[in-house]
């Protein structure tokens, strides 16, 4: 791994030496380098902003543990950062007040210390751009549960509520510890909540229907459906990547091999 400027990692996108470029970063460079990159095969993955669903059959429960981690691991520095949720209305406000009371629990703080559960973003800059998104929100209509509070590069978890899909904590990747909760009262409404997005790499369902489970696989415009699981999971063996502005491709050991072979084919006539 190479630290570069733009300009020297573009000489590396051009060169016709390489045959495939494989990029994890954001669309914005993602796509740039892709337009750059000429007849070589490209392989993209550029963020997204994750959903998940909570419907009224599901492990409630377990959903709200698994949210909270989802939600604020890293910071939120994840590209499967579990960011939007839907929940439907019969469950809305036990899930919302066990998230809360979950969410309340971590400890915020010194990375340095073994207790600390969340801790700094990359940088100042970062914890700033997130401030200023929740107070966008906010300002707009939406409701801070909790959280929505900065120091220095350390953003407070934060849980926000009655947000439209054009707010930019809905509408764009975070990559920090906050999280939008809305409601749902039809499953099909709740699909189509989480494809309202520009991105479309990973989304969770919480439910023990299987007509849903499949209406959901169906449907979801992404490239791994987690059931039971929050979309931040991810394991090696899977096919690892999105659609839409979150790129092309999978990522993946075995599929980083496949990328790297160009199949051919030898035909023997023995007659």
């Amino acid at each position: 791994m190479l630290p570069m400027d733009r300009e020297t990692g573009n000489r590396l996108v051009t060169d016709a030496r390489f045959n495939l470029l494989s990029f994890t970063g954001s669309p914005d460079v993602g796509w740039e380098m892709k337009k750059n990159a000429g007849k070589k095969k490209v392989v993209l993955e550029l963020g997204g902003n994750a959903g998940l669903i909570v419907d009224r059959d599901g492990d409630v429960e377990r959903a709200i543990k698994k949210s909270v981690i989802g939600a604020f691991t890293n910071a939120g520095q994840s590209c499967i950062h579990t960011q939007r949720i839907q929940v439907e209305a019969s469950v809305f406000d036990a899930f919302l007040e066990g998230f809360r009371s979950e969410a309340q629990r971590l400890r915020v703080g010194d990375p340095e210390e073994e207790a600390t559960d969340v801790s700094a973003m990359i940088d100042e800059g970062n914890a700033k751009r997130i401030q200023s998104w929740v107070d966008e929100a906010r300002a707009a209509g939406a409701t801070v549960v909790m959280g929505g509070q900065r120091d220095g590069a350390v953003y407070a978890p934060t849980v926000l509520i009655g947000t439209r899909p054009t707010m930019k904590v809905c509408a764009l990747e975070a990559f920090g510890p906050i999280v939008v909760v809305e409601k749902f009262t039809d499953f099909a409404e709740a699909v189509a909540a989480i494809n309202h997005s520009s991105f479309g790499l990973q989304a969770g369902v919480f439910t023990q229907d299987y007509r849903k489970i499949h209406y959901a696989f169906e449907h979801l415009e992404v490239g791994g459906v987690t059931v039971n699981e929050v979309p931040t999971f991810r394991a090696d063996q899977m096919p690892y990547g999105g659609v839409k502005d979150s790129g092309l491709g999978r990522e993946g050991p075995k599929y980083a091999i496949l990328d790297m072979m160009e199949p051919r084919v030898l035909v023997l006539d023995h007659s």
